[in-house]
């Protein structure tokens, strides 16, 4: 029992009546399907959560057409993987060449798919689980149509696991009661992969000659032990990147690494972990120290373009430096209290003072009247109102304590006096 192929290979549809979900794309009216009755097969980008049938779909599209199909990863791909799959299809006439995580794959990556998608030397079949807009470069994005795929509903769901104990029963000889389902299809999330991965760990729990009692509370279970291992779509994952922010957040740059080494490893999106230091440069760093943002910048950039393995390089760097650096959220809590002053108080008008007024009509109803350009006066600076005047002397900023802000500190209340006294 413990040595059969797993449920999620064992189950693949093999034609598109076995195939569920997505009946936009492959139903009997779908655009796929009419598409491909018309023999028209142009390169694609299928852009979706995991678990929703992307390679399958690339996978039936080569069958129905009984055309060569070329599976890449581009977490594991390289240019020189790549030009030796387009001289293959070269020599055979061409095929399908179907890229995983394509929006992982960088820009010079990227750049040499370009002449065998134009010459038609490959049918290039991308799956992503990023908006294509951002991830895939315009000149590839403007030679393939991209298909957004959905999550499954509950009734593809329930349908999935009906086909997967009929299969259990028939091939793993062991009967299967089912009490509850609405535990694994709430599990699964929308995703097929997902829902018979965490099936086939059920049954490999089991003792031998069991029968297999399908309740929520064995899902539960089951959910509980699974999580020793990252799943980048699934809530372990929220956890993992929850412990490395808390690990940047908390200036230690060993746990930090750690946890972005256990992302890397699970195969999670670099572009993803760069993003989120990025946000965490501004929210936790902010003018404390303003390079960090600059050089999260930068780290996003350079993953963008560097693409794998070396990325974790870039990453790593700018993991330590930002965990190194001093924190402040004052920038973060600001905002946050603009926001709610925001929604206590409304539309409050526009003091006249500062207004513009670039018509006549305007500048006769007073729009900018008493309005004091700060470049006029000594250092720059006038004392003025910039509050409607139902906030006159309302605080929203206060300057964290670390030597940048504190300057800012000192700056501000040299100007303000007491509205910024602190």
């Amino acid at each position: 029992m413990h040595n059969k192929i797993p449920l999620a290979e064992a189950l693949r549809p093999r034609t598109f009546d076995e195939y569920l979900g997505q009946e936009h794309l492959a139903g009997p009216d779908g655009l796929i399907r009419r598409m491909l009755e018309k023999g028209v097969v142009p390169s694609m980008i299928f852009w979706g959560p995991p678990g929703t049938g992307k390679t399958t779909l690339a996978l039936l599209i080569a069958e129905q057409y009984s055309m060569d199909f070329y599976k890449m990863s581009a977490v594991h791909a390289g240019v020189k993987e790549v030009r030796a799959v387009i001289e293959s299809a070269a020599m055979k006439g061409g095929g399908i060449l179907f890229i995983d995580e394509i929006h992982r794959f960088s820009k010079s990556q990227q750049d040499s798919l370009l002449g065998a998608v134009e010459k038609g030397t490959v049918t290039l079949i991308g799956a992503t689980t990023e908006n294509p807009s951002f991830e895939v470069i315009g000149p590839l994005l403007s030679r393939s149509q991209v298909y957004v795929l959905h999550h499954l509903e509950d009734v593809h769901l329930k349908q999935l696991l009906d086909k997967a104990i009929e299969y259990i029963e028939k091939n793993y000889h062991i009967s299967v009661d089912v009490k509850e389902s609405d535990g694994i299809i709430a599990y699964s999330g929308g995703d097929a992969r997902k829902l018979l991965n965490t099936l086939d760990l059920i049954v490999l729990s089991m003792q031998e000659n069991d029968a297999l009692i399908l309740t929520n509370e064995v899902v539960k279970e089951v959910a509980r032990k699974k999580t020793g291992a990252y799943d980048k779509a699934g809530e372990y994952h929220y956890d993992i990147i929850s412990a490395f922010i808390k690990s940047l957040r908390g200036s230690d740059p060993n746990g930090a690494l750690y946890w972005m080494a256990r992302m890397l490893n699970g195969g999670e999106d670099p572009l993803f972990i760069a993003r989120r230091m990025l946000i965490l440069a501004s929210e936790d760093i902010g003018n404390a120290n303003p390079t960090a943002m600059i050089l999260a910048n930068a780290c996003f950039e350079a993953v963008h373009k560097v693409g794998m393995p070396e990325a974790r390089i870039i990453l790593s760097q700018t993991a330590v430096y930002l965990a190194s650096s001093q924190k402040s959220n004052a920038s973060y809590l600001a905002i946050d209290k603009a926001f709610e002053i925001v929604r206590k108080t409304g539309d409050l008008p526009v003091p006249l003072h500062l207004r513009n007024a670039p018509t006549k009509l305007m500048k006769d109803l007073d729009y900018g009247f008493g309005y004091k350009y700060a470049h006029d006066f000594p250092g720059n600076f006038v004392n003025q109102e910039f509050l409607p005047d139902q906030l006159k002397g309302t605080t929203i900023y206060t300057p964290g304590k670390n030597a940048r802000e504190e300057e800012l500190r000192q700056r501000l209340k040299s100007y303000w006096k007491e509205k910024y006294g602190y």
